[in-house]
C-alpha cells in the first residue's frame, strides 16, 4: 500500500439543498402511503354492508384489486426518471423500492385474482373453472386484462434475481416495457367492472388523473425530453484512450453542456449512434467534473457494450439521458469524507475526490497495480487539493490488505467521524459495508448507488 498526504484544502457547493435530501425519502414514502389511504377510503365510502363468505371474500379482492391499481401507477412512476426524485432519493434506491413494490404488487394482483374468482363462485354457487370463464369471456375488458394479467406475472418471474443473472442488461431493459403494455391492458377492467368506480364520477376522474399523470412523466422523461435534449446538445465523441487493461476513457464534447446540470458523481444513459450500439442505453459515470464543452466517462470491459466502446470512432453522435443519481455532494453530513473504490468504481469517486470541499480522503482498491485506473490524475489531484489517497492491491500480497474494519480504523483512525461515499464491484461493497459497520460508521453516512440491475 502506498500513501500520498497533502495539507491543503479546498471548497465546492451543492447544488441540492441538503434538508430537502436527507427529509426526500420520508416524504416520498408519505405520499405514497397517502395515496394508499386514499384507496381504502374509495372502498370504504363505496360499501354499505359486508354479509356472508362471499361478501367478505369479493370485498377482499376489491381492496387488493384497488391497491393493486394504485401500486401499478406508483411502480412505473417510481422508474419515470424525474429529476426531482432521482437526484434526491437516489437512482438506485428508487431501483429497490421499485423491485420490492413489485413483490408486492404482483402478490396483490394474485389475491385480488383469486379472491374474485372466489368470492363469485360463492355468489352464483357454480363451480371455479366456469366462473373463471365467465368473468373473462363475458364480462367487458376481462380478455385485455387476463392479457395483461400474464405479461404481469411473466415480468415478474423473469425480474427475479436468478432470472436477471442469466440475462444482459439490454434485454432486461427492454422486457420491462412489457410492464407498461401490461398496466395499459388491465386498466380498462377497473373502471368497467370495479364496483368502486361504476357510476362513480368523481372517482374514475381521479384514476383518469393518476394514470394520466404517471403516463405523461413516462412519456416526457423517457422519450421527449431526453431525444430534445440530444438535438439540443450535439453530443459527439472526440477521443478514446486506454486507462488500464480492458478499461477505456471515452471523452465527448457539445454544446451548451452546463444546461444538463450534471453535478460530480452522477451519471448518465448513453447511447452511442454506431452499429450494435444505437438500439441501447447503458449507465456509465462521469470520470471527471462536467466542463462546459466536454465530458468523460470511462469504462471497463465487462460486456458486449461496454467493450465496444473501445472501438469508437471520433465523430460519432452520441444521445445521452440525464444526468441521473444522488450520489452527490448534498448527501454529505459530515466535514470528514471517505471515498472508498473498488476497481472500475473510481470512476464517480474521481470527480468528487477533485470537487468535495473539507477532509477527503480516498481508497482505492484493484487486483493489480496496473488495474488501478486514472491514477496519475489522483496523485495529480491529491498534490493540488491537500488530500490523501491510499492505493491497495491483491497481486503481489505484499500490497494487500483486508478490507475489514480493523484495517480500515488503522488507515483512518477517525473513521466513525467520517461520511462515507462507496462504489465498487457488488462483492467489494457488501465486505466494505460489514467493515465500516463494525469500524462505528453509522449507516446513515454510507453511501453507496448501485448499478446492478
Amino acid at each position: 500500500m502506498s500513501t500520498i498526504s497533502y495539507t491543503r484544502r479546498s471548497a465546492h457547493g451543492g447544488a441540492w439543498p441538503r434538508r430537502l435530501a436527507s427529509a426526500a425519502p420520508l416524504l416520498a414514502q408519505g405520499v405514497i402511503g397517502a395515496g394508499a389511504v386514499g384507496v381504502l377510503a374509495l372502498w370504504w365510502t363505496g360499501t354499505a354492508s359486508v354479509v356472508g363468505p362471499a361478501g367478505w371474500l369479493t370485498g377482499a379482492g376489491r381492496i387488493t384489486g384497488l391497491l393493486a391499481g394504485y401500486a401499478c401507477a406508483v411502480l412505473v412512476a417510481l422508474m419515470a426518471r424525474v429529476p426531482l426524485l432521482d437526484h434526491t432519493l437516489g437512482t438506485d434506491r428508487l431501483a429497490r423500492w421499485h423491485a420490492t413494490g413489485g413483490r408486492y404488487t404482483l402478490s396483490l394482483v394474485l389475491t385480488h385474482t383469486l379472491l374474485i374468482i372466489w368470492g363469485y363462485t360463492l355468489t352464483s354457487q357454480s363451480d371455479v373453472l366456469h366462473e373463471t370463464t365467465t368473468l373473462v369471456l363475458d364480462y367487458p375488458d376481462m380478455l385485455k386484462a387476463t392479457a395483461g394479467f400474464l405479461l404481469l406475472v411473466g415480468t415478474g418471474v423473469l425480474s427475479a434475481r436468478a432470472a436477471r443473472r442469466r440475462m444482459s442488461y439490454e434485454t432486461w431493459h427492454y422486457l420491462h416495457f412489457a410492464t407498461y403494455l401490461a398496466v395499459f391492458l388491465t386498466f380498462g377492467h377497473q373502471l368497467s367492472n370495479g364496483a368502486d368506480f361504476v357510476g362513480r364520477r368523481p372517482a374514475q376522474l381521479a384514476w383518469y388523473a393518476l394514470y394520466g399523470a404517471v403516463a405523461m412523466l413516462i412519456i416526457w422523461y423517457r422519450f421527449v425530453d431526453p431525444v430534445r435534449r440530444s438535438l439540443r446538445h450535439r453530443l459527439r465523441v472526440t477521443d478514446v484512450r486506454p486507462e488500464a487493461p480492458g478499461v477505456v476513457s471515452v471523452h465527448l464534447t457539445g454544446e451548451r453542456l452546463t444546461e444538463l446540470g450534471a453535478r460530480p458523481g452522477q451519471f448518465f444513459r448513453w447511447r452511442f449512434l454506431a452499429p450494435g450500439l444505437w438500439w441501447t442505453a447503458n449507465p456509465y459515470s462521469l470520470s471527471a467534473p462536467p466542463l462546459p464543452h466536454r465530458l468523460r466517462i470511462t469504462v471497463k470491459d465487462a460486456g458486449g457494450h461496454s467493450a465496444a466502446l473501445a472501438r469508437l470512432r471520433p465523430g460519432t453522435r452520441v444521445w445521452a439521458e440525464g444526468p441521473y443519481g444522488a450520489f452527490t455532494e448534498a448527501r454529505r453530513r459530515s466535514a470528514k469524507v471517505l471515498l472508498l473504490a473498488g476497481g472500475v468504481g473510481i470512476t464517480p469517486l474521481r470527480t468528487l475526490f477533485e470537487t468535495l470541499p473539507g477532509d477527503v480522503t480516498l481508497v482505492y482498491r484493484a487486483r493489480r497495480p496496473e488495474d488501478l485506473a486514472l491514477r496519475a490524475e489522483l496523485d495529480a489531484v491529491a498534490a493540488a487539493r491537500g488530500r490523501a489517497v491510499h492505493y491497495s492491491v491483491d497481486e503481489p500480497a505484499a500490497y494487500a490488505a483486508p478490507l475489514t474494519a480493523r484495517a480500515l480504523k488503522q488507515l483512518i483512525p477517525d473513521l466513525a467521524d467520517h461520511e462515507v461515499y462507496l462504489c465498487g464491484p457488488p462483492g467489494m461493497t457488501s465486505a466494505a459495508r460489514r467493515a465500516l459497520r463494525g469500524a462505528g460508521v453509522p449507516r446513515h453516512r454510507i453511501h453507496h448507488e448501485s448499478f446492478e440491475f
